[in-house]
């Protein structure tokens, strides 16, 4: 008898863990987004401006280094993929620390992967690359962003969880357009909505 209540009690805390794991992402099939996969992120809003996320200049005169940037077009703009905190997982999860990166290496000779850097300039947090995969902690906070629900879809937001003890910041990522009119990403109060395409 004794036996029987703790394997029940055993399988509701089993289930109980099970349920209480964030949501998947979902692609705009349905379909689970999945580490390693490669996927195109593009505007949750049809019909709204611009099209998918490539590499772009951070300014019209330097060509080198690069930010990540949403194309004026509606296309696709690059392929690009998610690995989370534990990378033995296999499905991205909402709210929980991943790296992006694009395809292959950038122009620069430098990582294709995502961070967050500030431009004294112009006195704003960009999305660029140049980032470190994985290796969570506090030399790497810069390079670890979320996936949360939208109104539409969903959005990207830097609030990274890898370092217990640092102070970050938590912000929506969204577009920043300068006077050339290229669109950044960046942080911001507007979050830009997003799904995406396998």
């Amino acid at each position: 008898m004794r036996t029987a209540i703790l394997l029940s009690f055993s399988l509701i805390l089993s289930v109980s863990s099970a349920n209480s794991a964030p949501d998947s992402v979902l692609d705009v099939t349905g379909k689970n987004l999945r580490s390693g996969i490669s996927y195109y992120i593009m505007p949750a809003a049809k019909g709204g401006s611009g099209g998918g996320i490539a590499l772009g200049p951070t300014s019209p005169n330097k060509t080198c280094p690069l930010g990540v940037t949403q194309l004026p077009t509606h296309k696709n703009g690059l392929p690009l993929t998610f690995t989370p905190v534990n990378p033995k997982k296999a499905v991205i999860r909402l709210s929980t620390d991943v790296n992006i990166k694009f395809l292959g290496r950038t122009s620069c000779n430098e990582s294709s992967i995502w961070k967050l850097k500030y431009v004294e300039a112009v006195k704003q947090y960009f999305v660029m690359v140049g980032g470190v995969e994985g290796n969570p902690g506090r030399e790497t906070i810069d390079n670890w962003f979320k996936i949360e629900k939208s109104d539409d879809g969903y959005k990207l937001v830097f609030c990274p969880t890898v370092c217990n003890y640092c102070k970050v910041i938590c912000r929506d990522v969204g577009i920043f357009s300068d006077d050339n009119g290229i669109r950044h990403l960046a942080v911001s109060d507007v979050p830009f909505s997003v799904i995406f395409y396998r």
